[in-house]
């Protein structure tokens, strides 16, 4: 899974998924960076990522924790496969606002040769916002 660097704007240095359009452009853009804590995943929240409410769209924060999966796995994954998430849950904490660095980390539980398990927690202003759990399906690439 080839990452694309950010070289300008608040995530400048900071990866992405170019060539995931939903994660990319429509629902993100999301990025991934490692810092002295490990990985770490954000997004800012812009009007387009709001509800009804006036908070972060239930289903921005899912996709957003979908991947942060795959980010938090990045050092199990490969090139000759991609990955399909087979189960995903996910518990709704906290809203985030409109402007809100939102944030990711987490942690592999497990990885075997063809399923990783990982978990992780949404904040945004170091809030909870979102716990999360999925697995993570490697099929080799045809």
């Amino acid at each position: 899974m080839t990452m694309t660097t950010a070289e300008t704007g608040e995530f400048a240095g900071w990866q992405y998924w170019e060539n995931e359009a939903f994660e990319a452009k429509t629902a993100g853009p999301f990025y991934y960076s490692v810092d002295e804590n490990g990985p770490i995943t954000a997004f800012r929240a812009e009007k387009k990522h709001m509800n009804g409410g006036g908070v972060v769209h239930g289903g921005c924060l899912m996709t957003f924790a979908d991947f942060s999966l795959f980010a938090l796995a990045l050092d199990h994954m490969n090139d000759d496969s991609y990955g399909l998430t087979v189960a995903f849950t996910s518990e709704f904490l906290s809203g985030a606002n409109l402007g809100d660095l939102v944030k990711a980390r987490g942690e592999v539980l497990k990885a075997g040769r063809s399923i990783i398990f990982v978990r992780g927690l949404v904040s945004s202003n170091e809030v909870p916002c979102l716990n999360f759990s999925g697995t993570i399906k490697l099929v080799r690439k045809r």
